[in-house]
C-alpha cells in the first residue's frame, strides 16, 4: 500500500505544484500586460486597421498605461504624443480648428489620436516595424534612411536603424505585441471580457 501511496502521491504533487506555477506566471503576465481601456483600443484600432495587440504594446512601451506620462519632449499621455503630432493628426483627419494639448491627457482621445497617427504611419510605410520606427523617430528620419543604402538596400524596408534608442523602441514593441498576442488570442473578438 505504501508503495502505491509513493508512486501516485509523488506525481500529483509535482503535477500540482506544476499548474500552479504555470498559473502563477500567466496571472503575473496578465498583470504586466493589462488590458486597460480596451473598449477604446480595440475600436480605435479596428477604425485604423491595427492589430489591437501592437496598440497595447505601444501603450506600455510609451507610458506604462499612465495617461498623465509627459516626456521630456514634451510627449503626452498614454500614446505619448507630441502637441506638433497631435495638430498634424488632427490636420490629415480633417479635422477643422485648433484644440488644446492638454487633451492627451484624456486617455480616450490619446487613444483616438495615437491609434490615427500609428494607422497613418503604417498606410505611409507598409509595415509596422517602419511606422513603429517613425512613431519614435519621425516620418523624417524614417523617409531619410529609407533613401541611405546603408540603411534600405530596396528603400522600402529598413535594413537598420541606425538611432540605437530607436532600434531598441521598435524590437521591444514588436516582442511586446507577440507576448500580447500569446496572452490574449482573443483580442480584437467581441468575447464580452473587459
Amino acid at each position: 500500500m505504501k508503495k502505491i501511496w509513493n508512486i501516485l502521491f509523488l506525481p500529483s504533487v509535482l503535477l500540482g505544484c506544476l499548474a500552479l506555477t504555470f498559473l502563477g506566471f500567466g496571472r503575473y503576465y496578465r498583470a504586466a500586460y493589462p488590458l486597460g481601456y480596451r473598449e477604446a483600443v480595440e475600436r480605435e484600432a479596428a477604425r485604423n486597421g491595427l492589430d489591437p495587440a501592437l496598440v497595447y504594446a505601444v501603450i506600455r512601451s510609451e507610458s506604462g498605461f499612465s495617461c498623465t506620462a509627459r516626456s521630456s519632449v514634451d510627449a503626452r499621455g498614454l500614446m505619448q504624443l507630441t502637441p506638433d503630432t497631435f495638430q498634424w493628426v488632427r490636420y490629415r483627419l480633417g479635422e477643422e480648428g485648433s484644440a488644446g494639448s492638454d487633451l492627451l491627457y484624456d486617455p480616450y482621445e490619446n487613444i483616438r489620436y495615437g491609434c490615427a497617427n500609428l494607422g497613418l504611419l503604417v498606410g505611409e510605410f507598409g509595415r509596422e516595424d517602419t511606422a513603429l520606427a517613425a512613431y519614435h523617430a519621425g516620418r523624417g528620419s524614417v523617409s531619410r534612411w529609407l533613401g541611405d543604402e546603408s540603411c534600405s538596400q530596396d528603400g522600402a524596408t529598413l535594413d537598420s536603424i541606425p538611432y540605437r534608442d530607436t532600434d531598441l523602441y521598435v524590437k521591444k514593441v514588436l516582442e511586446t505585441r507577440d507576448l500580447y498576442n500569446r496572452l490574449y488570442p482573443y483580442l480584437g473578438v467581441n468575447t464580452g471580457e473587459k
